[in-house]
């Protein structure tokens, strides 16, 4: 039996350096998966790479630079984000513009600079990391809500368009999760909104990475679906 017979599990993952992107790397890696970070700094992963997820030019090098050191990318996991509350008289042109396009346009930029590989080999899966305001709506933050909420439905699209190529596209949708991007004051920190949901309390990181891990290795039968670990936000 050659290493060419079982070549390694090679997954590319935005917004890797904190936050959900680190967890799903780290359990990645510990699943025996070959990662590829690609985040604004570094990342502890296999292949560190620096790039911004709006620019499509910066976001295909970074792709070919991770397939010639680590192999062909067979997951593309789509985390990349930042999140803001502004009531919608304050959200300006360019506050919109750069939130559609780190969330939206990132997601596209990675999925068009991953795709052709995984159609030409004929596997691969794709998730896309939507929110659970994306299903509910928010208070405060209409910009990213209407970023999250376009990521699914370019996600179940998506799903449609590849899915007879075999692969697999399907989102995953956090409710209020605890790290970093939810400030220390930030109302879904606050135990009188915690008493509002059914597990009361965050959503953990590491719930979200098993969740992503769960779609790359097992679900397979999953096409253009949410899952929404959410601490029972939405029901």
């Amino acid at each position: 039996m050659t290493p060419e017979d079982h070549p390694p599990k090679v997954a590319l993952i935005t917004g890797a350096a904190s936050g959900i992107g680190a967890e799903i790397a780290t359990l990645l890696s510990k699943r025996g998966w070959k990662v590829a970070g690609l985040d604004l700094r570094g990342s502890s992963t296999d292949s560190s790479l620096i790039a911004d997820v709006a620019d499509p030019v910066g976001m295909r090098a970074a792709v070919d630079q991770a397939t010639r050191e680590l192999g062909p990318i067979s997951l593309l996991v789509t985390v990349a984000g930042h999140y803001e509350m502004l009531p919608i008289s304050e959200i300006g042109i360019e506050r919109w513009h750069r939130m559609l396009a780190v969330h939206l346009g990132g997601t596209r930029n990675a999925c068009a600079a991953v795709l052709p590989g995984m159609v030409e080999r004929g596997k691969g899966h794709v998730i896309t990391i939507s929110s659970e305001l994306a299903l509910a709506g928010g208070d405060g933050d209409a910009h990213y809500v209407a970023a999250k909420g376009a990521i699914i439905g370019f996600t179940k699209s998506l799903a449609a368009e590849v899915a007879g190529r075999g692969v697999r596209v399907n989102s995953v949708a956090p409710g209020p999760t605890d790290t970093p991007l939810l400030a220390p004051d930030s109302p879904w920190r606050d135990p009188l909104f915690l008493e509002t949901l059914p597990l009361r309390r965050l959503v953990r990181p590491e719930e979200v990475a098993e969740a992503v891990l769960f779609l790359a290795e097992e679900g397979d039968y999953f096409c253009g679906q949410i899952i929404s670990p959410n601490a029972g936000a939405v029901i």
